[in-house]
Parts: structure tokens; C-alpha cells; sequence
């Protein structure tokens, strides 16, 4: 089995290494996007560039199909899971009514709707195949999106409402997409049923997740209290833990989906991740962060080089209908248009629903800026879920019998997702660029406060630990019974270290700052300390470099000292990136 689709004919070990060369140039081109972004000083989405990088590949004749059910098997767990565990839960819980309407109520809705809009349109074409487009386009791709926003002062609320969406809205999305089809081939629907059976799918998956994870909890504590903490056994649990869960549910007919971002938040609730060791998170969030990175961007590859031959086959559904490639076009933007109107109400519904809410239980309410809901609406941008779902969708074979209306659904589908992201680019920086600056201040207020008692609690503990040493001091020197050395040391490095804690407070903001010294004096002071550690850094680097030139050293105690030198400029640049800009 591969993740990629090759001709049939092929020998096996040719097919063997056209797939190690077709993931060879995959990461290439991951590394030339990257690069490429980079040199445009980050004004063009990644997403973007790597699509038209998958564009450009498959135009040069690099032809790498996709398999659907191993995509989803390969590419979803592990970011989900991800995903999942960057979703904070104190505002997945404040959010959580917004958040589920949109990926459940709001993805049916479109469904409906949708597909309704569209047999209007073209009453040709069954209301069953309508249904199964509108459905695949349901889901929403919040990875391009995030590239649009990030670095920008956007309401931390936004993101998190987005994030939560995108965590749901591809099971119901699929779910749905999966009772059209069906409807489609057989020609029987009953509402009844696709109701009963979209709430087993959706709890059996939650369900199937929460309780695998649960075991994988209480198995990592055993092993723990039993000494297994190895760092690298762990971080591959950890890896393993997303596929396991989603093949488990795929297998007894559950959303895999759903049931990897519930074991997420289970791992997250149970606390488990603060009692393994400080090495296994480190590594656990480079991992973590490098596959998504990874996976992201070959989503995105693939994707563009899928759409050179779905131009063709749109082109060529045209010919057969005698239609002119404009229309198409046409009815491709129409398509997005109703998708975009919809969202736009859902989100209006969504507000008011819990504007009354407010009302009855009189709680105070803030409603939205007219630019947040056009951002919202314009970050529904479609992406590999989508193309991965009407891929899906039986081909025509000696033993079965096509989808009908595969072609249409595939070319439309197709053309609402490169219009989505497009559109996107353009409308979500100008919406920012008119929203005002302060709506992104509370997580910043947050991190501020957190330091604050942090510094706080450890100067009471460092004041306390100074009287006692001079209390004990005094004791020894009116005793005359002994040295008092030791407490002379200890009060020195006490004092060192007050002051060292002293001066972090004072660079925090607000009111509980420390007298010693202003505000911007501290973090003037700050920023110039931190870079000349920064400068004795490479100059350590240097300097082992030119030990291990000269073999005063072997390699092995260059790297060893080199990773202590790399985690001291990863807390460094750390606290570099926490000051602000304008001092």
C-alpha cells in the first residue's frame, strides 16, 4: 500500500523507488517554499507558494496521484492531534457554543442549503450529487489562514474560534459527504437514519478516543513510577497515540476524526504531559512542531500538483456539455458565493443566539465588529479535505459503476478551493489592517500577569530564605561556637539572585513593578544584556570549534557542549522575542 498512486504496470521495484524519489522531491520543495517565503520577507502565504510549487512540479511532468483513504490515514491523526493540543481548554469552554454550532450546525446547514442552491442552478444535475459537493466543501482549512495571520495583532478570540471549527467540521463534513454519496449511488435517503447514524458515528468516535486515551494515560503513569521515562520511547508514544486512536474508530465505523482530537483533550485534562521529564517535552514539541510543519506543507504540495490535471479534466467536462470554460468559471464563483453568504448569515445567527443568551441569564455581552465576522467568513477557505473527499468518489471500474457527476464535483470542488484561498489572501490582510490594534492585547495582558506572580512568588521565597540565613548568621556570631561561612556565602548568592529577580520584575508592566528602577530603563538594560550573551555565545561556538579543529577535543565532546550552548540561546532568544519592539 502507498500513499501515492502509481500505473499499474509498473514492476515493483521501480514503483518502490519512484516513491522514494517522489518524497525526496516533495521535501525539496517543501525546503524551496520555505526559502522562497523567506525572501519575500514573509508577504506571501506560504500555502500559497507551495501550491503554485506543486503547480510548477507537475507542469515539469512530476505526476504523483493521491490516495485518499491513506492520506486521511497518514495526513489527519497526526495534526489533529496537534491542532488539538494547541487549542487552549479554559477558551474551548467559553467558546465552545460559537465553536460547535459552527462545525456542526453550520456544516449541515451549508449542506443543505448549499446543495439546494446549486440543483436550482442546475437542475440537470441530481440533488443527491448537489448534496455530496456541498458537503465536501463544508469542511475549512485553517492552515493557509493561520499563515495569513500569523505575526499580525489579531484577536486571540478569532483564532481560537477558527481552530476550534477546523478541529470538527472535517467529521461532520465528512460525515455528511459520506450519506450523499451513498444517497447518490443507491438512490434512497432517509432522514431518520442519516440523523441516527451521524449522532453513532460522531459519540462513537468522541467516545472511542476519550477512552483509548484514557488507557494511554494510565499506561504512561505506570511507566513512569516504574522508571521508564526514557525521552525517545516517549515522544514515539506520543507520535503512535494520534494513529492508533483514529484507526480504532475507522475500524468499528466511528469518525477516526473525532475520536484523535478527543484523545487529545483527554492527554491534555489529565495533566499527564507536566509529569513526564523536562527532556521528553522538549522533544516531544520539536517532534511534534517539525511533522506538522512537514505534513502541512506537503498537504499544500500535493494539492497544486493535483490541480494541472483537474484543469484539464474541467476543460474537458466543458467540451462534453458544450459549455465555454467561463461559464464554468462562473458557476464555480457562484458556488463559493453561496458558500460565503452562508457562513456570513451562520456566523450573524451564532452572535444573536448568544446575544439573547446574555439577555436572559443577564450577562454583559460585546457584539463583534462588522470587519471580525467579514474575516471570519472569508478564513472558511477549503483545502486537502475537500479535494481528498470527491477523490474519493468511485471511478468508474469492470466491476462497479461510476459516481454520477463525478467529473462535475472533482472540476467544482477543485475550483472553489483555489478561489477560497485566493480570495483569502487578499481579504483577511485588508480586514486586519482596519481592526484596531487592541483587540489583541489580552493575551499579551495575560503572559504579563503570569510573570508577575511568578517573580513575585520567588522573591518572597528568596526574602525569607535571606532571613533565616541571617537569623542563623546572627546565631553562630553571638555563639562564637563556630564559622559562619557558609551563611556568609549563602546570603551573597541569595542577594545575587534577589537582584537578578528584582530587575525581571521591574520589566514587567503594571502596577506591581519594583521602584529600582523605571520600566524602560529595565528592559533597555535587558535588551543589551541579552545581546552580548548572545555575542559570548558565538564566541564559545567559535572557540569549541576551532578545540575540535585543532583535536583538543573529539566531536563527541563538542556536541555534547554545543547542545548545553543550544539550550542557553533557546532560552536567550526566547526572552529576546518577549520584549517589545518599540523600546
Amino acid at each position: 500500500m502507498t500513499l501515492f498512486a502509481h500505473c499499474a504496470d509498473f514492476p515493483q521495484k521501480k514503483a518502490a523507488m519512484s516513491e522514494a524519489e517522489h518524497i525526496l522531491i516533495l521535501l525539496v520543495l517543501t525546503v524551496v517554499g520555505s526559502l522562497l517565503v523567506r525572501a519575500a520577507s514573509n508577504r506571501v502565504p506560504l500555502p500559497l507558494v507551495q501550491i503554485v510549487l506543486g503547480v510548477a512540479a507537475a507542469l515539469c511532468g512530476l505526476k504523483i496521484g493521491l490516495r485518499p483513504d491513506l492520506f486521511m490515514l497518514v495526513f489527519l491523526p497526526p495534526l489533529l492531534f496537534t491542532d488539538a493540543f494547541r487549542m487552549p481548554l479554559r477558551e474551548f469552554s467559553e467558546l465552545r457554543g460559537v465553536i460547535l454550532f459552527l462545525a456542526f450546525g453550520l456544516v449541515v446547514v451549508s449542506t443543505v442549503l448549499c446543495g439546494y442552491a446549486i440543483h436550482w442552478m442546475l437542475p440537470a444535475i441530481g440533488l443527491a450529487v448537489c448534496f455530496t459537493l456541498a458537503a465536501a466543501l463544508s469542511p475549512t482549512d485553517t492552515v493557509a489562514v493561520s499563515s495569513l495571520i500569523a505575526g499580525r495583532r489579531v484577536s486571540e478570540r478569532l483564532i481560537h474560534i477558527l481552530n476550534g471549527e477546523a478541529l470538527f467540521n472535517d467529521a461532520s463534513g465528512l460525515v455528511c459527504f459520506h450519506f450523499a454519496m451513498v444517497a447518490a449511488m443507491t438512490g434512497e435517503f432517509s432522514y431518520r437514519h442519516a440523523f441516527g447514524s451521524f449522532v453513532l458515528v460522531s459519540f462513537g468516535g468522541l467516545a472511542i478516543g476519550a477512552g483509548l486515551s484514557w488507557l494511554a494515560v494510565r499506561a504512561e503513569r505506570i511507566l513512569l513510577r516504574r522508571g521508564f521515562d526514557d525521552p525517545q520511547m516517549q515522544v514515539l508514544m506520543i507520535v503512535l497515540l494520534p494513529f492508533v486512536i483514529y484507526e480504532a474508530a475507522e475500524k468499528v465505523h466511528a469518525s477516526g476524526i473525532l475520536a484523535a482530537v478527543a484523545g487529545c483533550m483527554v492527554v491534555k485534562l489529565t495533566g499527564v504531559a507536566d509529569e513526564a521529564a523536562t527532556a521528553t517535552r522538549l522533544q516531544a514539541g520539536t517532534v511534534l512542531t517539525t511533522v506538522s510543519y512537514v505534513f502541512n506543507a506537503l498537504i499544500f504540495l500535493l494539492l497544486g500538483l493535483q490541480l494541472p490535471w483537474l484543469l484539464d479534466a474541467g476543460v474537458e467536462l466543458a467540451h462534453q456539455h458544450s459549455a465555454k470554460i467561463w461559464q464554468l468559471s462562473l458557476l464555480v464563483g457562484e458556488v463559493y458565493a453561496i458558500m460565503l453568504v452562508i457562513r456570513f448569515c451562520g456566523i450573524w445567527v451564532s452572535v444573536l443566539r448568544r446575544w439573547i443568551g446574555a439577555r436572559v441569564h443577564r450577562r454583559p455581552f460585546v457584539f463583534p465588529r462588522f470587519l471580525e465576522v467579514v474575516l471570519l467568513s472569508f478564513s472558511g477557505v477549503r483545502g486537502a479535505v475537500t479535494l481528498a473527499a470527491v477523490l474519493s468518489l468511485p471511478a468508474a471500474a469492470a466491476n462497479a459503476e461510476a459516481f454520477p457527476g463525478r467529473s462535475f464535483v472533482i472540476t467544482v470542488a477543485a475550483g472553489v478551493i483555489v478561489v477560497s484561498l485566493v480570495l483569502a489572501a487578499f481579504a483577511i490582510p485588508f480586514c486586519i489592517h482596519f481592526l484596531p490594534r487592541e483587540l489583541a492585547d489580552k493575551h499579551a495582558q495575560e503572559e504579563n500577569l503570569a510573570r508577575q506572580r511568578l517573580l513575585q512568588a520567588v522573591l518572597r521565597l528568596l526574602r525569607d530564605e535571606q532571613n533565616k540565613t541571617e537569623k542563623a548568621r546572627t546565631a553562630v556570631v553571638d555563639s562564637g561556637s563556630g564559622d559562619h561561612t557558609d551563611e556568609d556565602i549563602r546570603l551573597e548568592v541569595l542577594g545575587r539572585l534577589a537582584q537578578t529577580y528584582d530587575n525581571r520584575l521591574s520589566q514587567t508592566d503594571g502596577p506591581t513593578q519594583t521602584p529600582i528602577m523605571s520600566r524602560t530603563t529595565a528592559l533597555r538594560r535587558e535588551r543589551i544584556e541579552l545581546a552580548m550573551r548572545l555575542v559570548l555565545l558565538r564566541l564559545q561556538r567559535q572557540t569549541l570549534h576551532d578545540l575540535a579543529e585543532a583535536r583538543d577535543i573529539n566531536d563527541q565532546t563538542e556536541w555534547e557542549i554545543q547542545r548545553e550552548l543550544d539550550y542557553e540561546e533557546q532560552v536567550i532568544r526566547g526572552r529576546v522575542q518577549r520584549l517589545p519592539q518599540d523600546i
